[in-house]
């Protein structure tokens, strides 16, 4: 007799040994390690830390930026947001805008860092524009422009989203009410988004906090938490004791980050039903915000442009006489072709697993019966990936595989990054799934299917859509990702990302473009392929 249970719980087994495995026992043991000395268990590695003056110093310095950049971004990503909800400027405005501010995420952030130092620099791009050095490119300054780039998509991506709920409405009733431009800011627009601008704000910290990449190339003698991580533990001695500790330091944020947005949820409201609303004409309004708006995207893309200049003039900014002699070296030197080759190789089956396993936890947890522990279960593996660091998962990993055959392998490195992103292709499919027809599957069962049959033939075409999304985001960030690798690639493994790391010990600053470029036309090729896919489909369906 036909058992879906069976089915389900084999699924769920697997899933849930795959998290015990590669997320709860590699943290398990960095947290053992954190309170390990030579005199043995206890608290002396945490003292030893906390009276420690430079990595105090670390701390402070990641806390005075992260918090910088998160309302720099917070700002910025709702300005955006409501310029693209809540004003009547051009449509193509509004999907330069749209574009523009996506460009960064198909890039790794270790070359935002060096895009800043070619365009602030003395003889940067936009020095050379502007006739004067318009800031201090090495420590804070370059850090927090770093970290706005880098935190500004996905915090737009949040808040944008939040603005389709909002009834619009009210707007206009508030303004006949007589309410000036700040009161009805305040009521009709801030109030119902209070939660989402803090997910921003705390999303824009943690990620600013944890990131590894920018501050490796224009950190400069300031000193951040993430680099103190890095030196400690791939020293002339790596502390692992120390290293753990600081790793464990490093989780500070986003567990405050979670009891802080729990807070919120109180001032979450919902309207009974939302209407569409044609907004009242304010040109000046539009002028105004959609000035600033294009000014941050061209900003943005301005600093990314001498990415594309740098490798093909002779000797930048002196000789600028056009050559593709650096682009083709780089491309036709076997080393760099292999990390490439690495690269595409770790993106795709990364992709591919990552897709397969949260597509599975996806389906266990809303179209099926089994019991809520599994459930919440699932949620809680979904939640600790989500707020854990890569670099802290990447430490971890180091940890519990050092003596291991997994160590040094494309393996660990893969299962890395299907951890590292699982939350979002998770929750992707989860709103995909609650959205269908929940009798499919006993209409299936009915007709004689077996349960796995109407997931084949009925689920699966359905979040079809879903699925290209799934793999995309797992195949863009594997192919961008610094901090979660960092500890776990060798010679052999070597991918794009640490190749980037490795060129800028010997100032090779063409290559790196180089590579970068090969990194963002991927993603673009990547990018517009899935979105071609999923019109066909939607076309078909």
């Amino acid at each position: 007799m036909y058992d879906k249970k069976l089915e389900i719980k084999i699924i769920y087994i697997t899933i849930a040994l795959f998290f015990i495995t590669f997320l709860l026992a590699p943290l398990s043991i960095l947290f053992l390690n954190s309170f390990k000395s030579g005199e043995g268990i206890g608290l002396k590695n945490y003292i030893l830390v906390i009276c420690d003056r430079d990595i105090l110093t670390s701390i402070v310095n990641s806390i005075k930026v992260s918090g910088s950049t998160a309302i720099i971004t917070t700002i910025m990503a709702f300005i955006l947001a409501y310029v693209l909800n809540c004003t009547k400027i051009f449509k193509a405005i509004k999907d330069i805008i749209k574009v523009g501010i996506s460009i960064p995420m198909l890039l790794p952030t270790i070359t935002y860092g060096f895009a800043i130092i070619y365009s602030f620099g003395k003889q940067g791009l936009l020095t050379k524009f502007f006739g004067r050095e318009i800031v201090q490119i090495y420590g804070f300054n370059g850090l927090i422009i770093g970290y706005v780039i880098y935190t500004l998509p996905p915090a737009f991506l949040i808040i944008n989203n939040s603005f389709e709920y909002i009834d619009k409405k009210f707007i206009i009733v508030s303004k006949l009410m007589g309410d000036g431009a700040i009161r009805s800011l305040i009521n009709t627009i801030l109030r119902p988004l209070v939660g989402t601008l803090g997910g921003a704000f705390v999303l824009s910290f943690i990620l600013s906090f944890t990131d590894f990449g920018i501050p490796a190339s224009v950190g400069g003698t300031y000193s951040v938490v993430a680099t103190y991580l890095y030196e400690v533990m791939l020293g002339s001695i790596p502390n692992f004791n120390s290293g753990s500790v600081i790793a464990i330091l490093m989780l500070t944020p986003a567990i405050f980050g979670v009891l802080f947005l729990n807070y919120l949820e109180r001032f979450n409201f919902h309207y009974d039903k939302s209407t569409k609303t044609e907004l009242i004409k304010n040109p000046f309004r539009d002028i105004c915000l959609g000035g600033i708006s294009i000014s941050i995207v061209i900003g943005i893309i301005s600093i990314f442009l001498i990415m594309f200049i740098s490798p093909f003039v002779k000797n930048f900014p002196y000789d600028m006489s056009f050559t593709t002699q650096f682009f083709r070296d780089t491309l036709l030197s076997g080393s760099i072709l292999d990390v490439y080759e690495n690269s595409l190789m770790v993106a795709v089956i990364s992709s591919l697993i990552g897709t397969l396993i949260s597509y599975g936890a996806a389906i266990i947890n809303v179209r099926t019966k089994i019991n809520k522990k599994a459930k919440v279960s699932i949620d809680i593996f979904s939640m600790i990936t989500n707020t854990v660091p890569g670099m802290v998962l990447g430490l971890s990993y180091l940890m519990l595989f050092n003596e291991s055959d997994l160590k040094g392998t494309f393996t660990i490195i893969v299962v890395c990054n299907i951890v590292h992103f699982f939350t979002t292709p998770y929750i992707m499919a989860k709103n995909s799934f609650s959205k269908m027809n929940p009798a499919w599957e006993t209409t299936g069962e009915l007709l004689g299917d077996t349960w796995i049959k109407t997931v084949v033939r009925v689920i699966v075409p359905s979040s079809i859509s879903t699925i290209v999304e799934m793999f995309s985001y797992y195949f863009i960030n594997s192919m961008v990702t610094i901090s979660a690798i960092i500890f776990l690639v060798t010679a052999r493994t070597s991918v794009v990302t640490s190749k980037i790391k490795e060129l800028q010990h010997y100032g090779d600053f063409n290559e790196i473009f180089v590579l970068s470029i090969l990194i963002f036309i991927t993603n673009i090729i990547m990018k517009i392929c899935c979105d071609f896919a999923n019109k066909k489909l939607s076309i078909h369906q």
